[in-house]
């Protein structure tokens, strides 16, 4: 058997060759960070869609856009949840309004931070709250599940109010999921010892503390067509409409995200780079 002072050598030599935590980056000099490793990371780069490209969702881009407007002057915005179908372009929305804002003189930056790291979020609010810009924190294509023990959910909804570590005044919580209500239903709910009713509210309450929801949906086709029409006018790349179809039905869906891949492939075809 080991004794504790070996032990104790063993740790101490383990912990001098462990790499010293990456510095910081400078929160106030980036337009975009990613929460790395317990630490702020610049990113590499960031370039957003033009807001203009974004099609279908006009309701959705103009509710968005105003509130994050709010919070890159100091004023009351709200916690945003975006939900709704696979692809139909909640991410690309949420990065895109932190450009447009940016294009029109506004200091906000988008920092994205990974659903699994939500207990980080107290030492992020800590290391943004007195720095004089706005901050638009990005979690992408969140969900909980059972096995999570529950915690996940409660965690996140002490922080969006009421909790001790409330996020601060310049930033919001900008969240993207499939599932309307994030956490999963399931019919055994109504075999729970507790009252049916109280399982299915605590389950509602973490959407609940979101100010403002919008809901994304499947897009029609003559929608997906005109997306394809906005992103292929842009880029000065010529289509069929009926090969859009042709590559939207091969892929079981109709999209911005595949009405995007296809323009990638009208593009690989012509040569071009985007």
């Amino acid at each position: 058997m080991t004794d504790p002072d070996t032990l104790r050598r063993i740790a101490d030599a383990l912990e001098r060759l462990a790499p010293p935590p990456a510095p910081h980056a400078d929160p106030a000099a980036h337009a975009a960070y990613v929460w790395r490793d317990h630490g702020l990371a610049a990113a590499r780069s960031f370039a957003p869609l033009p807001l203009d490209l974004l099609t279908g969702i006009d309701a959705q881009k103009a509710a968005l856009l105003e509130n994050a407007r709010r919070l890159a002057q100091g004023a009351a915005a709200h916690d945003v949840l975006l939900w709704g179908a696979r692809g139909a372009g909640k991410s690309a929305l949420v990065k895109a309004a932190v450009g447009h804002l940016r294009a029109e003189g506004h200091d906000i930056a988008l920092i994205e931070i990974a659903g699994e790291k939500i207990e980080d979020l107290p030492r992020l609010f800590a290391l943004i709250a007195e720095v004089p810009r706005a901050f638009l924190l990005f979690i992408d294509d969140l969900g909980f599940d059972e096995e999570a023990g529950g915690q996940g959910p409660r965690i996140l909804r002490s922080m969006l109010e009421g909790g001790a570590e409330a996020r601060p005044a310049n930033a919001r919580l900008h969240v993207t999921a499939n599932r309307r209500h994030i956490v999963p239903r399931d019919l055994k709910e109504q075999d729970s010892a507790i009252n049916p009713r109280d399982v299915v509210d605590d389950k509602l309450a973490l959407a609940d503390r979101f100010g403002l929801s919008l809901g994304f949906h499947v897009c029609d086709q003559d929608a997906y067509v005109a997306m394809v029409k906005g992103y292929a006018d842009r880029y000065g790349l010529d289509f069929e409409p009926l090969d859009a179809i042709a590559w939207a039905t091969q892929r079981g869906s109709r999209s911005g995200r595949v009405a995007w891949q296809y323009v990638v492939e009208l593009a690989g075809r012509a040569g071009k780079a985007l």
